[in-house]
Order: structure tokens, then C-alpha cells, then sequence
């Protein structure tokens, strides 16, 4: 079956605070996924909106997202973690780091915890 007439995904022409949104959409979905190859779809698209969002902040300076941006990093890493991916969660976590934020084993889990409280 063809599928013609289908609307192209304006994912491109997202604002920054949408982009992030969606990231958020993605590992909120993620962390509730009752299977790991879905939720690690999942949270490939959180890192993918996330990595665009990350460029999008280095060149417009905004506080507010670069915050929901690190959080969005350490839910991510805490998340692979879980299942895990330890390697992609210390990915996640230096990202996090080079966005300013510095990182303790106590705040990674307080971090990880006040983003999904935001989210859900």
C-alpha cells in the first residue's frame, strides 16, 4: 500500500521550547515503556531532539531551556542507566556537564527525579 498525501513532519521548523517539549515527550514515554527496545527507541528520539535543541541554545543563550535541556540530559542518563547502557548514561551525563551543570552522584538522581516531576 502506498500512503500518498501524507503531511511531511514540521519537526525542522519547531521552535526551541517545542523542541525540547518533545524531547521531554519522548523520555516521559520512555521511562513508562514496558519494553526496553521501545524504550530505547525512545530515548534515541530524546537524544536526536535534544542534540537539535542543544544547538539551537549555543547560539541564542537561554538560561530557562539550557536547565530543561540538562535535566532532559540527566533523566536520559539516568534512564540508560537503568537499563544497562552505561555508556550512553556517561554520554548523557558529560553532556549535561558541558552545558555548565556539574554533576555528583546525589544531584544526577535529584535532577533525574525534578524533571520527570515537571514533565508529568
Amino acid at each position: 500500500m502506498v500512503f500518498t498525501g501524507i503531511v511531511a513532519s514540521p519537526k525542522g521548523s519547531l521552535t526551541l521550547q517545542q523542541t525540547l517539549e518533545l524531547a521531554n515527550v519522548y523520555l516521559e514515554n520512555a521511562f513508562s515503556a514496558n519494553d526496553p527496545d521501545i524504550a530505547l527507541v525512545l530515548c534515541h528520539n530524546t537524544e536526536m531532539s535534544l542534540s537539535q535543541a542543544k544547538k539551537s541554545v549555543k547560539q541564542d543563550k537561554y538560561p530557562t531551556v539550557t536547565e530543561g535541556i540538562v535535566a532532559a540530559y540527566i533523566g536520559l542518563g539516568k534512564l540508560l542507566e537503568s537499563h544497562g547502557h552505561v555508556g550512553g548514561a556517561q554520554a548523557s551525563f558529560k553532556k549535561a556537564e558541558k552545558l555548565g551543570y556539574v554533576l555528583t552522584p546525589t544531584n544526577q538522581l535529584d535532577e533525574a527525579q525534578a524533571h520527570m516531576a515537571r514533565t508529568t
